[in-house]
């Protein structure tokens, strides 16, 4: 062996010996800084997904969103803690509520929108208690927001079905929003507001909230501290009987309601995408007359909360419906009834109920799926398409009418 082949036989070694006393050290230095019972890293348990069914969810915290303590959001955290998935700003969650009625009780199905943006850890529901209708303050008050307000505490298990409903942003959109609230339709309007800010910062906003009074107003602060923080979002909040502390320019903008005149004299001209929410009257008036100026169908996007029936300007390119008065015969399998429908109910639950047919009901919308039922023969319309993703071969009872003779699975 010649000189220079000794010399790097002698180098490798020395090379291999320094590589494994670094080795050694490193391996002592990791064993005294992590001790041999330490646990194992947890990592975040994966998402779950949109779930199939009921999901138990604790509540976190409630906080009251409004000065006369009328509107309280709930926030909810899954029992198993697995990562929630994301839902589109807009939608609604399902409850299952025990409901108990003199001594007896009975499981009611009831809907309420998301109102907060994504996040992997929590919703977010906001729920105003519903009083005796005005001037009869001998019928009682909204079972279910009731429930909510008088029973559910932090710590309390829910029953939740996963995020759901057509109700929600155009994500892959820059047109100009204007979001249109009445009362608490403010809540799947706070999710897409809150979302756009984060998601896309330089889409332009108008929010137009409908209140009677400033008392009424909820997420004031928050929306407050956007318009100041935000420039393209624009607060318009309108009340119609401003209370006499109120003060125009501090507490509202505009007085009055929210219709198509205040949207031309403050909205700038060009195209925009219109998403509405609110009661029965205001939808009812609002959604025809925004067609009627001339806004687009394809750019309105509307959810009344509670039963609404409203009735659109005729679009030639829709396919004529039968008239109300049309008569058919509505045959029930399973109760062995015949009877004839002649247009005096607003839907075929209303004409199950009248004709004493027990057919099961929740939301009475479109929304919750609970009278969602097996069609065997014919044809079911809807005013609006529902909210609930209605199966094959089945139909909801709750918004449907006869588009022909039909036979029910009930």
């Amino acid at each position: 062996m010649t000189a220079p082949h000794l010399l790097a036989w002698i180098f490798a070694a020395l090379l291999l010996q320094l590589s494994a006393g670094i080795g050694v050290a490193l391996w002592r230095r990791q064993g005294r800084s992590q001790p041999a019972n330490a646990p194992a890293a947890v990592s975040p348990k994966p998402s779950s997904g949109a779930w199939p069914g009921w999901r138990d969810f604790r509540v976190k915290q409630r906080t009251f969103e409004d000065p006369a303590n009328s509107q309280c959001s709930f926030y909810l955290e899954p029992v198993d803690q697995a990562v929630l998935p994301s839902f589109k700003p807009g939608q609604f969650l399902t409850f299952q509520l025990p409901i108990n009625e003199a001594g007896e009780t009975r499981n009611i199905v009831r809907c309420y929108s998301l109102s907060d943006r994504p996040t992997p850890t929590s919703y977010r529901v906001t729920i105003k208690r519903v009083p005796p209708p005005a001037g009869q303050p001998s019928l009682p008050s909204g079972l279910s927001s009731t429930h909510f307000h008088d029973r559910i505490r932090e710590g309390d298990i829910l029953q939740v079905k996963a995020p759901s409903g057509h109700f929600y942003i155009d994500s892959d959109s820059q047109t100009p929003v204007v979001l249109i609230a009445g009362g608490i339709g403010i809540t799947p309007m706070i999710s897409m507001l809150r979302w756009c800010l984060d998601e896309q910062p330089g889409r332009t906003i108008h929010l137009y909230y409908g209140l009677r009074h400033s008392n009424e107003q909820a997420f004031k602060p928050l929306l407050e501290q956007l318009a100041q923080s935000a420039p393209n979002f624009h607060l318009h909040v309108t009340c119609s009987r401003p209370g006499e502390n109120d003060v125009q320019g501090r507490d509202f903008q505009h007085t009055g309601h929210v219709n198509v005149e205040l949207l031309q004299q403050t909205l700038p001209h060009g195209q925009h995408q219109f998403y509405v929410c609110g009661p029965t009257a205001m939808m009812e008036s609002l959604i025809p007359a925004l067609i009627n100026w001339g806004v687009p169908r394809h750019d309105l996007h509307y959810e009344a909360f509670g039963p609404a029936s409203i009735k659109l300007p005729h679009d030639p390119s829709s396919p004529t419906a039968p008239s109300a008065d049309t008569a058919f015969t509505i045959q029930f399998s399973r109760s062995g009834r015949t009877l004839e429908w002649n247009g005096q109910d607003e839907n075929l639950l209303e004409f199950a109920e009248r004709h004493g047919v027990s057919v099961d009901s929740g939301c009475r919308a479109g929304s919750c799926g609970s009278c969602e039922t097996g069609l065997l023969n014919g044809d079911v319309g809807y005013p609006q398409t529902p909210d609930h993703d209605i199966a094959p071969g089945h139909c909801l009872l709750c918004t449907g009418k006869p588009a022909s003779a039909l036979t029910l699975d009930a």
